[in-house]
């Protein structure tokens, strides 16, 4: 009894004292520092210093990847019987993923679409608008139609309905089942995917029967994203736990340091930053409006039929609709805006700065 007495009496002179020194803390003169007063590091010295640091276990994650790499006849069997492949594990899949598409698929002539899930916005009615553009290529050179007829398709790919889209995907144009379209989507959890009428749309495209699907997840609660129905009858998943344990470089450029510095020279950087996350096409096309521009500047802006014309010249376009698909991506990143020029004409141009729009062409120019 008196031992429980004494540890009663500590516990009691343990939070009178804890008490006792809030109530003191509290009328004693406050710190007149500021969160603005901290010399916080550039946002791009972190990253630089990010990506220098040494990854540990080379060999062992070498000798996984090899072991993952014997296992690329099974998957294309599994894609082959319909069924959609979830990767899921530690570590960033991107590399993995895109290896086995382009090193197992190719053989069977598949046409590959890649929706980086990453980013901060994807425009899910342009990505199935070239999808069923791509599939449409595909079963034309199968038929060996005419290429005046594939362009009327193109355009009516652009002005359909996200339903009409998925109804083109899923209807009977072959019984051939190596010809379909298959689609890489790297971070299907991740936020610009995250909502229901995303995850809706990529299930019903998921169960079209020219698409296969391979996926990857990273969020702890990805599962809570779909039904039972979703998984079962339209994703129809196949689960593969591949931890690669290579560290999120691409995927983590668009999440922000804490306490990193901003400034309006940030602006151009993270400009680069997001382009280079684009395909070379996409880039080069960006470099002609931004060339346009420093060579212009007295302009308004350039015209889209002017900014296709040139791009088709040069083959970074085959047609308006990829175009449209590389204007949408710039737009949802804000990387271009438009304006209407003295003869009620609208004109694209980049928000930037000339100091800055030069830096950004050396940025990519590297």
């Amino acid at each position: 009894m008196e031992d429980i007495e004494n540890i009663e009496e500590d516990e009691f002179g343990f939070s009178r004292n804890y008490f006792l020194a809030k109530e003191l803390g509290g009328t004693s003169k406050k710190s007149a520092r500021k969160l603005s007063d901290i010399n916080v590091v550039d946002e791009q010295e972190l990253r630089a210093a990010a990506s220098n640091i040494e990854m540990k276990h080379e060999k062992e994650i070498a000798a996984l990847m090899d072991e993952y790499k014997t296992m690329y006849p099974k998957w294309v069997f599994e894609l082959r019987c319909g069924f959609g492949l979830l990767m899921y594990g530690f570590g960033s899949k991107k590399a993995l993923i895109e290896d086995f598409a382009s090193s197992s698929l190719t053989e069977f002539s598949v046409v590959l679409l890649v929706i980086n899930g990453y980013l901060p916005s994807v425009n899910l009615k342009q990505v199935l608008a070239t999808l069923a553009e791509l599939l449409s290529d595909q079963l034309k050179s199968k038929r060996k139609s005419s290429s005046a007829s594939l362009s009327k398709c193109q355009e009516t790919f652009s002005s359909r309905s996200i339903d009409g889209l998925l109804s083109f995907l899923h209807g009977p144009q072959s019984d051939d089942k190596d010809c379909f379209v298959c689609v890489v989507i790297h971070n299907i959890d991740g936020p610009s995917l995250r909502d229901s009428e995303s995850q809706q749309t990529l299930a019903r495209l998921a169960s079209c029967s020219h698409v296969r699907v391979i996926a990857s997840i990273d969020h702890v609660n990805s599962p809570l994203l779909w039904d039972k129905k979703m998984v079962h009858t339209q994703f129809n998943w196949l689960w593969h736990h591949v931890p690669t344990f290579a560290p999120y470089k691409v995927e983590g450029i668009f999440v922000p340091f804490i306490l990193a510095q901003g400034s309006s020279a940030q602006t151009a950087k993270t400009a680069a930053i997001v382009l280079q996350s684009l395909t070379p096409n996409a880039q080069n096309v960006f470099k002609i409006l931004a060339e346009h521009q420093l060579s212009h500047p007295d302009e308004d802006g350039m015209a889209t039929e002017n900014l296709y014309t040139m791009a088709r010249e040069r083959f970074y376009v085959s047609s308006q609709v990829t175009l449209n698909s590389h204007l949408t991506e710039f737009k949802d990143h804000e990387l271009i805006k438009i304006r209407r020029n003295s003869d009620g004409q609208d004109c694209l141009y980049i928000p930037l700065a000339p100091e800055a729009l030069q830096q950004l062409l050396r940025d990519l120019n590297q």
